[in-house]
């Protein structure tokens, strides 16, 4: 580990409707350093998706305060906050968001027309394993290839950070052993920082570090010692 690329400090997120109150998240620290693999684990509703969404400048907090690198997020209007994650944020969520009247090709090269310095969409899907099914649509693939097209699309802008929401929740474990090690390997091969949400236990024993949500907060922070292969993770 060398120094954090994400810093949040007390972050909370209330949501308010008339008078009542719904805390998401309540005063949460969290540093991510630069290429390591971290899963967030815990229930539905207990913060995770919350935090990573206003990390990731998609949603903003109530109170707090967010750090990117050298960039202070907190007040960054609307138009700075769409940069910020154009050119340093991937993300991959548990639903693929392909579009279907495109090739996995063309959804992946929707993200290179507007990056700064992007890879061939061929070749980041290539690196997930998809360089013979880069024509086909997303109705004829399956689901573990449909989201394997979806960290295509978000690895080829060649972002610094990785950001997953359940990006096995609606897999197979045979299927989801292969989307986790297609996020291996970006981690391991590219050094991406990558963040994986998820409430299956068994996928905490590959990332560098876990952090445990329960009521909008963390109630624990583990480091593995030896970190196994996603093709060992016991679903």
């Amino acid at each position: 580990m060398s120094q954090p690329i994400f810093s949040a400090h007390d972050v909370s997120k209330v949501y308010r409707s008339g008078e009542v109150e719904v805390w998401a998240l309540r005063g949460v620290d969290l540093d991510l350093f630069e290429g390591e693999m971290a899963v967030l684990l815990g229930p539905s509703g207990s913060g995770k998706s919350t935090l990573l969404n206003i990390m990731g400048g998609l949603d903003r907090a109530s109170a707090g305060t967010v750090r990117f690198a050298d960039q202070e997020l907190t007040d960054y209007p609307d138009s700075r906050l769409t940069r910020f994650r154009r050119d340093h944020v991937g993300f991959v969520f548990q639903f693929y968001n392909l579009i279907p009247s495109l090739t996995a090709w063309e959804n992946v090269a929707l993200v290179t027309e507007i990056s700064r310095d992007p890879m061939p969409p061929e070749e980041a899907l290539s690196l997930v394993g998809l360089d013979k099914r880069m024509d086909h649509f997303p109705s004829q693939l399956s689901g573990g290839e449909q989201q394997r097209v979806a960290i295509a699309r978000a690895i080829a802008k060649r972002p610094q950070v990785l950001l997953c929401d359940e990006p096995t929740g609606a897999l197979d474990s045979k299927t989801g052993i292969l989307v986790l090690e297609a996020l291996d390997r970006i981690n391991r091969e590219f050094g991406t920082t990558t963040a994986v949400i998820t409430h299956n236990a068994g996928i905490r024993e590959i990332a560098h570090r876990v952090f445990t949500f329960q009521d909008g907060g963390i109630t624990q922070m583990h480091v593995n010692e030896r970190r196994i292969r996603p093709q060992d993770v016991v679903w």
